[in-house]
């Protein structure tokens, strides 16, 4: 028999608790292995000085979870898996989260409306009706659907209504969802580079990928003509990872290539809210509603965490988007859906995506001319809208390497390698959505000076610079150059 030196605190009270936490904690510690037998609780009650009642509730409650066994007339014993089932203690030490690095594409998250947000969240509560707390729409609450589609209509000259209109948690789930509503064993073109994340969601899911090359008008229709395929993934507005928006051209010719071959294109809007040289273009679901799935979300533009985006898709593809968000989740958190319809509907979702789109800029224009002081022979391409550049380097550049110096640095990077199939000049993908304009020059001047001797440019000392302030007047400098349309650099 088990001597269990069981720590009990009478003057705390629930005695029965504290015991069934001591047993508890002995058999997932491995001091009671499996098939000892414990002492009769007329015994352990006796030893414990507590009623025989508090102990036979406490044996009574191991039972039904499995720890114990009870054998009439031979007593209780540890359940023979019981010790196996579980290898934590009940108190595990609190850690630290492990935070993954942000991405290049990610945003400045210290720049989200917490009081406008607090203030929609508030005004949902407030207003909510009881019976909305209930299981919703999986496709989305109605007040939602009617705000995003009237915000796509507006801004993105989409062609949608508030029943076209699914709620999902973000980009990636919407795919997710129109690849299953096209039903199993679909293959799908997707541009070639791509991002590599939302590559392996696809390949996961059992879906097919036939990469096609994307050139400096975007994804080459022509070769899209050329591969079976029942649906098209791209980015139109702002090409990940090469920034490239797609030309008029190409934007009629994938049109007509939807409705020759009746398969779907599926339009990520990515980064459309932050183009910096002129209005975004419309959207290609306006061009052609019958055909493409548009998403989006609110990932950039507010932040990922709230994991609120949407589908717009013909009427036929966003019931089956809904009928597949059903088996899956059931829809997205109510209370938020109606925060963000009213932050919508106030304004202020048009009044944060304004001043971002200045945010961005500045850090656009800083970081490009930092590039164009202390790495001339990089060459910047895509930086016309969001919140990553495309960083083309000279040929015998090892982009794996710089990619990690980079990021070393405080330049978030990922060499363009892993998100393509065919072989081309190295070249990274770097974020400034987080970079304060005053350390660019900073960062850069480190990069230079981290770089391989062969990789930096003559001159350029290994030791690191000290901290470098831009000025807002230099950002702002009427003596300007330009690497390509509507970038503005500012003169060294």
């Amino acid at each position: 028999m088990a001597d269990l030196h069981l720590a009990v605190d009478r003057a705390a009270g629930g005695i029965a608790g504290q015991i069934a936490r001591e047993l508890r904690g002995a058999i997932r510690s491995g001091r009671l292995v499996a098939d000892v037998r414990l002492p009769a609780s007329r015994e352990l009650a006796k030893d414990l000085g507590v009623s025989r009642g508090v102990v036979v509730e406490a044996y009574e409650q191991l039972v039904a979870e499995g720890f114990l066994l009870s054998r009439v007339g031979a007593g209780t014993f540890v359940a023979p898996l019981a010790d196996a089932a579980v290898a934590v203690p009940d108190q595990v030490r609190p850690r630290r989260p492990v935070l993954p690095p942000y991405r290049p594409t990610s945003p400045e998250l210290s720049a989200f409306p917490r009081e406008r947000w607090l203030a929609s969240v508030r005004h949902a509560l407030a207003t909510m009706p009881v019976e909305a707390f209930d299981y919703a729409d999986p496709g989305g609450v109605r007040e939602l659907r009617e705000e995003i589609a009237a915000y796509l209509g507006r801004v993105r000259a989409a062609a949608v209504t508030p029943d076209t209109v699914v709620v999902v948690g973000g980009v990636v789930q919407g795919l997710t969802l129109t690849l299953r509503a096209l039903g199993p064993g679909a293959r799908l073109a997707v541009e070639d580079p791509a991002g590599h994340r939302q590559n392996a969601v696809i390949t996961a899911i059992g879906v097919t990928t036939v990469p096609v090359p994307v050139d400096d008008e975007g994804i080459d229709v022509a070769a899209l003509r050329a591969v079976d395929v029942d649906a098209v993934l791209v980015t139109p507005a702002h090409q990940y990872p090469t920034g490239v928006v797609l030309s008029p051209a190409r934007r009629t010719a994938l049109a007509a290539w939807a409705a020759d071959t009746g398969a779907v294109i599926i339009e990520d809007d990515y980064n459309a809210e932050f183009r910096f040289d002129r209005e975004p273009v419309g959207c290609l679901q306006g061009l052609a509603p019958a055909s493409v799935v548009l998403t989006g979300s609110v990932s950039k533009s507010l932040a990922p965490g709230l994991r609120l985006g949407w589908v717009a898709a013909p009427p036929h593809l966003a019931r089956a988007v809904r009928r597949a968000r059903a088996l899956l989740d059931l829809g997205s958190p109510v209370i938020d859906q109606y925060a963000l319809a009213h932050f919508i509907a106030v304004g202020s979702y048009d009044r944060h995506l304004r001043r971002m789109r200045r945010e961005y800029r500045i850090k656009r224009d800083a970081l490009v001319g930092a590039l164009r002081r202390h790495l001339p022979q990089v060459r910047p391409l895509g930086v016309s809208a969001g919140m990553h550049a495309c960083l083309e380097l000279p040929p015998h550049w090892d982009e794996r390497a710089v990619a990690k110096a980079a990021t070393a640095c405080g330049l978030p990077a990922e060499p363009l390698a892993i998100m393509r199939t065919r072989p081309g000049p190295p070249a990274l993908v770097v974020g400034f959505g987080r970079l304060p304009p005053r350390r660019a020059d900073e960062v850069v001047a480190a990069l230079a000076a981290d770089l391989p001797d062969d990789h930096r440019p003559s001159g350029t000392s290994r030791s690191r610079p000290f901290t470098t302030v831009i000025s807002p007047e230099r950002l702002t400098a009427p003596r300007m150059e330009t690497a390509e349309p509507g970038i503005v650099i500012p003169p060294p």
